[in-house]
């Protein structure tokens, strides 16, 4: 295979992570940041819907490289300083698209699926020279999670799930109001309107009481002028609807799995995550209380430490 890589540079947002673009020999070019002692056990870090590598915040990534990790985000194609897909085939209904995929119909003519995005992350895996990994996956991250392990089982360590689903028909769906804030267009497409609109989303998906107003601010606002590709977030919704159903998948799952959710996720309600821990064999499921569908501050060393523990117990 024939993969290319540029150096390693400092990166602006975090002294504790270095990035480089990585061609893949699929075509796809990721932009990846590592961080951590290059011999130390390896997390992938894999995001969900739309959402840049930042949405893992960078006191998540220090938290577990401070306990013994080396720790790898990238954005998925389509989003962020990743390749961007060019979709010339006709507009999908999504409205019908979605009544479909929730009573677990197949819907097809997406660019791509979730299964070409985990073969992404097994390409990225395969040109980092990694002989496994440990795999952390949220929301749409943790559907591209659960294949990687499924399909690519000797790329996968342990597994660890976070507010995610495996799509089987007939789970609740998002609160329409979440969906909407996920979804919806901003009031207007200039700076100021698009960085409001991300603030409103925070608000809305995420933990009550735990979204920090400045915080949020910053990194709206450094989201938007890292990329702004709003394409690519309907794009890859698309990939979830041509996907359907995990549950197959999820039982042939042989990595030893935790599975996190929050007792207040409105996107993807807990039910999702008690699915799929009850699909794939052994899972573990927490639930956090008060934890919505994002990774806030207060939430940071609970989680952290439940990761660590998990990927550092022996069977």
């Amino acid at each position: 295979m024939n993969h290319s890589v540029m150096p390693f540079q400092a990166s602006p947002y975090t002294a504790y992570m270095q990035q480089t673009q990585v061609e893949l020999s699929n075509g796809q070019r990721l932009h990846v940041e590592i961080g951590g002692a290059p011999d130390a056990p390896t997390i992938l870090l894999v995001m969900g819907l739309g959402a840049q590598l930042l949405f893992w915040p960078n006191s998540f990534c220090h938290a577990l490289i401070h306990q013994g990790f080396r720790v790898i985000r990238y954005d998925n194609r389509d989003i962020g300083l990743s390749s961007k897909i060019k979709h010339r085939g006709k507009r999908l209904n999504v409205i019908k698209m979605m009544g479909r995929f929730a009573v677990g119909l197949n819907n097809q003519g997406a660019p791509y699926n979730l299964y070409d995005m985990a073969e992404d992350a097994a390409l990225l895996i395969e040109h980092l020279k990694l002989q496994s990994v440990h795999v952390i996956g949220a929301s749409m991250g943790g559907m591209i999670a659960q294949i990687l392990a499924a399909k690519y089982p000797d790329k996968v360590d342990k597994l660890a799930l976070l507010f995610t689903s495996n799509n089987r028909p007939f789970l609740p769906p998002p609160y329409p109001k979440q969906l909407y804030s996920l979804l919806g267009k901003p009031q207007s497409n200039d700076e100021q309107g698009i960085i409001d609109h991300t603030v409103k989303m925070f608000n809305s998906i995420g933990s009550p009481g735990y979204v920090n107003p400045i915080e949020s601010l910053c990194t709206a606002r450094r989201l938007y002028q890292r990329s702004h590709y709003p394409t690519g977030v309907r794009q890859q919704f698309l990939a979830i609807l041509c996907t359907g159903s995990l549950l197959e998948l999820d039982q042939q799952i042989k990595a030893d799995t935790l599975v996190i959710h929050g007792s207040r996720d409105r996107l993807l309600p807990p039910p999702h995550g008690k699915a799929v821990a009850k699909a794939i064999s052994g899972a573990k499921f927490e639930l956090i209380e008060g934890m919505g569908h994002d990774i806030p501050s207060h939430f940071i060393p609970q989680l952290s430490n439940l990761f660590a523990q998990h990927f550092t117990h022996k069977n």
